[in-house]
């Protein structure tokens, strides 16, 4: 493939008003500019790779048919919509994406009048078009709303309850099921296709609805004819399902036929009520290693066209994860109540190994994460002992679960929360900042932060004794390079661990930033305290540290309204302690994408930030040394 090709359409694209002026031929000659330019920038700044990759024809016919931005165009999750911003005037910032004041990683209003909905988390996109729909025929306006969807973030309950309410109301909304991956349907060819063509025109429409009427005043054909149709359409196409909940299903149809997909959509344009056009897409399109093994090419790093794709294990770092996945599957050969859940999170969470070894006592349940925790609750009814594995910014999304399900009746599960605190480039939808606080007022649950490797293998191992709730929340990325010892150890419940012996100020840490702390501690003659219990706090040695020190300092990774330093605030007013506090944490603020460390740097949680925090409050500043 020649990188060195002149985009001379693309170049003079800037607005979809001037893409709608281009002729089939000049269409089919954009989209092949537009898959080079992204492999071309991509491997300049790295980023989402292989859905965006799968998504150029649909981003060119959906903008060349619809009046974007009047036409509201909602893109599920956002890992396929970089061929939309860079077909509505974002072309040449797309190497900024995910980078500090760059482009967002994901559609955002504050971008862009052409990203309709920010997204983030998956399966939002039909509730969010059903809306606008809803509005739209409130106003009068006659704009049209448009969700396009992946099979994947379809199986989110969400998705189905807007799906059920869309076809309730009859709402005229147009769900793309762009599939890329589940193969809910293989007949995609000419004859797929030929149906998709006859489906969607207004001669059948005209026709099915004219029959309907003319069979009215007799119902017992009338009935019959109904289910000759949906039998025959069963039979020829995978749609019943969607015609069951009020949609006119239309497809499938190959996703990468671009005049197929303008004139199916043309057609659709123009159809009322709730319609749903199936798509079927190759993830990786047109770049053969992406496609041969999307998962790998989910997302990219820079120069991955001319440097390996992984790095030989025995000189890679372990991360975080990858303490969770060597303890999980360490753990199973010690007991084999244990079952290991997570929700579509198998890659990300370092469960891939365990899945192999264990396939009988793994489950992904798909993005439903409501599900994974109560079917966690199941298990653990009867005496399981269920992990379920999930980023911390989508165990939100099953908060009433964790209380209802979980909390409330005492259950022994497990959460093993990855991705807490600053995530870098996957932005503010991403960022795992609030777990502490929302984790931290449930009843029953235990909650421990690790500040190194073993802790966390130790943690884990500790929290799986538990008879009760227990979650850990441990960062992405790598820790500081200590040692795991095998043996497996409890951790007393409850009992902070002093690493470094000092005067006057205690650094009180919940996580990952003691290392931060310990050179923060060294100028100036502090104590340090990993905490490793947000809930039990070490209230003993809180007490005793009180009688030693004037001023405590808490550090956490996480927001501090309601997070770990609230909770040493309210146990030491409580017992009337006589040491003051500064609670250091993420600002009352949404963080945006860009770097991990400049993100830490501007919320003050750097060494530079936290001795400049601690000298303010003291009143002076440290004589640097050396």
């Amino acid at each position: 493939m020649d990188f060195k090709k002149k985009y001379s359409l693309l170049d003079s694209i800037d607005t979809p008003k001037q893409l709608r002026t281009l002729d089939a031929s000049q269409l089919l000659q954009l989209a092949i500019e537009l898959r080079i330019f992204l492999i071309e920038t991509l491997n300049q700044c790295g980023g989402h790779f292989a859905a965006n990759l799968g998504t150029v024809e649909l981003a060119i016919a959906l903008h060349t048919v619809f009046n974007t931005p009047d036409d509201d165009l909602v893109w599920d999750v956002g890992h396929q919509a970089y061929p939309h911003k860079i077909l509505t005037g974002r072309r040449g910032q797309l190497a900024t994406i995910r980078k500090t004041h760059g482009l967002a990683p994901f559609p955002s209003r504050q971008e862009s009048e052409f990203d309709s909905f920010g997204v983030g988390h998956s399966s939002t996109s039909i509730s969010a078009a059903l809306g606008m729909s809803m509005a739209a025929k409130q106003q009068k306006t006659g704009h049209k709303s448009i969700a396009v969807i992946g099979d994947g973030a379809m199986t989110a309950g969400i998705a189905f309850e807007a799906l059920n309410h869309a076809g309730d109301i009859h709402a005229d909304l147009l769900v793309v099921l762009n599939d890329n991956d589940m193969s809910i349907s293989n007949n995609v060819g000419a004859l797929s296709n030929y149906f998709a063509r006859i489906l969607s025109s207004k001669l059948y429409t005209s026709v099915r609805e004219g029959s309907k009427k003319v069979l009215e005043a007799i119902p017992t054909v009338r009935e019959f004819a109904k289910r000759t149709e949906e039998h025959v359409k069963g039979m020829l196409i995978p749609g019943t399902l969607f015609e069951e909940l009020g949609f006119n299903y239309i497809g499938p149809l190959d996703g990468h036929d671009l005049p197929l997909l303008i004139n199916t959509l043309n057609n659709l344009r123009q159809l009322s009520g709730p319609q749903l056009l199936h798509v079927v897409t190759t993830k990786g399109k047109g770049f053969p290693a992406a496609e041969a093994d999307p998962i790998a090419y989910h997302a990219v790093s820079p120069n991955f066209l001319t440097k390996p794709t992984t790095i030989p294990s025995k000189t890679k770092p372990l991360t975080y994860s990858n303490v969770f996945g060597q303890w999980i599957c360490d753990m199973a050969v010690r007991d084999e109540r244990l079952i290991a859940i997570t929700p579509a999170m198998r890659e990300g969470s370092d469960l891939v190994e365990f899945s192999k070894c264990y396939p009988d006592r793994y489950y992904d349940v798909g993005i439903a994460e409501q599900h994974a925790v109560t079917f966690a609750a199941g298990l653990a009814c009867k005496g399981q002992k269920p992990i379920v594995a999930i980023y911390s910014t989508f165990l939100q999304r099953a908060y009433d679960q964790l209380i209802h399900d979980v909390a409330l009746q005492n259950l022994p599960v497990l959460f093993a929360i990855d991705r807490a605190g600053i995530v870098g480039g996957d932005g503010a939808t991403h960022q795992g900042c609030f777990d502490l606080s929302y984790l931290r007022c449930i009843p029953n649950l235990t909650i421990m932060t690790p500040s190194d490797e073993n802790e966390l293998y130790q943690m884990l191992y500790s929290g799986f004794q538990q008879s009760t709730p227990c979650a850990i929340r441990y960062p992405r990325g790598c820790g500081p390079g200590v040692a795991i010892n095998k043996a497996m150890v409890m951790i007393p419940q409850g009992k902070a661990e002093i690493k470094r012996v000092g005067q006057t100020i205690a650094l009180l840490v919940f996580g990952a930033l003691l290392q931060p702390a310990f050179t923060v501690a060294e100028k100036l003659n502090a104590t340090v305290v990993s905490m490793r219990f947000v809930k039990p706090l070490d209230t003993e040695l809180l007490s005793q540290l009180a009688n030693t020190h004037t001023l405590f300092v808490t550090l956490e990774e996480n927001v501090i309204a309601g997070g770990a330093g609230s909770a040493v605030g309210e146990y030491c007013h409580q017992q009337q302690l006589n040491c003051d506090l500064l609670s250091l944490g993420l600002p009352d603020t949404f963080i945006e994408h860009g770097d991990p460390g400049e993100s830490l740097s501007q919320a003050g949680l750097d060494k530079a930030g936290i001795l400049a925090a601690i000298e303010q409050r003291l009143g002076y500043a440290v004589i640097k040394r050396g």
